[in-house]
């Protein structure tokens, strides 16, 4: 397939914004989707055209099943088929286990799973009757792993690697493969509430020897997109400097 499609959720800045562009470098058309941050949301599509490639935005929490089924028509209305999501977007919370509170537990859960969940139903059905497609679920190391202090957010990655492995199964047979990145240390605003020696100390621990960049995980997800990539389902690629190995 020649014109191809993807959705990028969260794609306003730092991850998805990185691979918002580096699909468009390789000829997709791009829906940037955001939750708030319209603004940044419309740069990173202007920056997008003003390289020759097509991006539009599309405003949506993708925890509201009525926004994301919004987001579906508008994407087909405007693109046509949609053959590629990247399910990007997503919260953390650094905090002790006993502190966190049944809202904090649906907060986490509702962005980072069941927002997972809620695009994949929207978009599904029709990759199902082009018998084609590709989804792609940004999941963290911690989704292997577990962090202290980072439970929810730990098992709310660790679900996405679940479904996942169980929709890869599932839609193999229709065509679409259904895969996950694992980022580790990436340098983006969600390391604004870390300290540097904690940063530091996190880059000790990497074989790599460095923070990754938000490049590093888009060239994972670009593959994983790519028509190269028509036989790789179920996995989860481990893009974190060697942090974790298993």
């Amino acid at each position: 397939m020649s014109d191809r499609v993807a959705l990028v959720t969260g794609a306003s800045r730092g991850i998805g914004k990185a691979i918002a562009i580096e699909l468009a470098k390789s000829g997709f058309k791009v829906l940037v989707n955001c939750k708030q941050n319209i603004d940044l949301a419309r740069a990173t599509a202007d920056e997008i055209c003003a390289s020759g490639g097509r991006a539009d935005v599309f405003q949506a929490d993708v925890s509201k099943p009525a926004q994301v089924d919004a987001m579906c028509q508008y994407a087909t209305k405007v693109f046509g088929f949609v053959d590629t999501i990247v399910n990007n977007a997503g919260i953390s919370r650094y905090s002790l286990f006993t502190d966190e509170t049944s809202q904090s537990y649906d907060e986490v859960m509702n962005v980072n799973l069941r927002g997972v969940f809620n695009v994949c139903k929207a978009f599904a059905p029709n990759m199902i009757s082009n018998r084609f497609g590709r989804i792609i679920n940004v999941s963290s190391m911690w989704g292997l792993v577990g962090a202290s202090c980072e439970a929810l957010y730990s098992a709310s990655k660790a679900g996405v690697i679940g479904f996942t492995t169980a929709l890869a199964k599932e839609l193999g047979p229709s065509g679409i493969t259904v895969n996950a990145v694992a980022p580790g240390v990436i340098k983006t605003d969600m390391l604004s509430g870390i300290s540097e020696q904690t940063i530091s100390s996190l880059v000790e621990e990497t074989p790599i020897g460095r923070v990754g960049q938000p490049c590093d995980v888009a060239a994972a997800v670009r593959f994983l997109a790519s028509k190269e990539a028509g036989f790789v389902t179920g996995e989860v690629i481990n893009c974190s400097g060697g942090f974790v190995i298993k």
